[in-house]
Order: structure tokens, then C-alpha cells, then sequence
């Protein structure tokens, strides 16, 4: 942060927005995770976040998962355990690499998954309806740009 010439005021005040985006992001989180359970009781927010990113990657190792959502190896080895028990997930040989396998939706899986993002996008819709279109945009454009990188070595929040 840079002081203002006049005594810092821009100082306090992207302190105090610094503090206050924290703030709302842990309540966001903590609602997200909350919300998880009700829109299907087998899927917590990770199942539905590893689902999700099956899908949009058609397949991958757990090794890649825990990677992308820079989660413990153990964490998501219980994930894609419980996922697979009640049938969401399965494990298929790489076409490529027949030592190595890739994680893939089933038919059940993907029902699900669709069937909860409808579920999460009618309570965004619901949430935002009375939000102008230009607020929306920007914050859309905020999100983004906020989610598109962790600097290096930080505590993500």
C-alpha cells in the first residue's frame, strides 16, 4: 500500500475493504459449505467441486485433483473413495498409460451433479434477482478476476 500525501487515509481505508473482503469471504464460504448439504445430502462442497471439475476435464487422476485444488493427497483419496462407493465416480485405465488411472463421471454422476448445479444456480438467481445487470457484470468481472491466480506463497482465503 502507498500513503497518500495527505496523511494515509487511502492507507486506512484499503486496509479497512482489505478486512471487510475477508470478512464476506469467510461468511460466503462458510454459507457455500452449509448450503452444500441441503442441495444433496451425499455431496459436500468438495464432492461437488471434484465432480464438477471431472466433468469439465473428462477424467482425471486424483494426483491432478489434489493438485488443482491444492488439497491434501489423503483428502482426496477419502473424496473419490466415498464417490465411488455410492456410485457418482468411477476408475478407468488411460488408453494412453494402462499403469495410470483416470477418474471419470458415470451416468449417475452426471445426473447428480447437473442436478445440484441447477439446484445452486436457481439460489444464485434467487439471491441476485433484484441486483442491477451492471452490478452483476462487475461483480462477476471481480470474481473472476480475483480467482484467476494466488500469488506465490500466499495463505489463500
Amino acid at each position: 500500500m502507498q500513503l497518500d500525501c495527505r496523511g494515509g487515509a487511502s492507507v486506512t481505508a484499503a486496509k479497512t475493504a482489505v478486512e471487510t473482503i475477508q470478512r464476506e469471504m469467510t461468511i460466503f464460504a462458510r454459507r457455500a459449505r452449509a448450503s452444500a448439504g441441503r442441495m444433496h445430502p451425499e455431496l459436500s462442497l468438495v464432492s461437488y467441486t471434484l465432480l464438477g471439475h471431472l466433468e469439465e476435464s473428462g477424467g482425471c487422476r486424483a494426483t491432478d485433483l489434489a493438485a488443482h485444488y491444492a488439497l491434501d493427497k489423503s483428502t482426496v483419496s477419502r473424496q473419490v473413495a466415498a464417490l465411488e462407493r455410492v456410485g457418482l465416480i468411477e476408475r478407468r485405465l488411460d488408453p494412453a498409460d494402462h499403469r495410470v488411472q483416470v477418474l471419470h463421471l458415470t451416468d449417475a454422476g452426471q445426473e447428480i451433479l447437473a442436478q445440484v448445479t441447477r439446484s445452486r444456480r436457481a439460489a444464485f438467481r434467487e439471491r441476485l434477482a433484484d441486483w442491477p445487470e451492471a452490478d452483476l457484470v462487475r461483480f462477476a468481472g471481480y470474481l473472476a478476476r480475483y480467482n484467476a491466480g494466488t500469488p506465490a506463497g500466499s495463505a489463500d482465503g
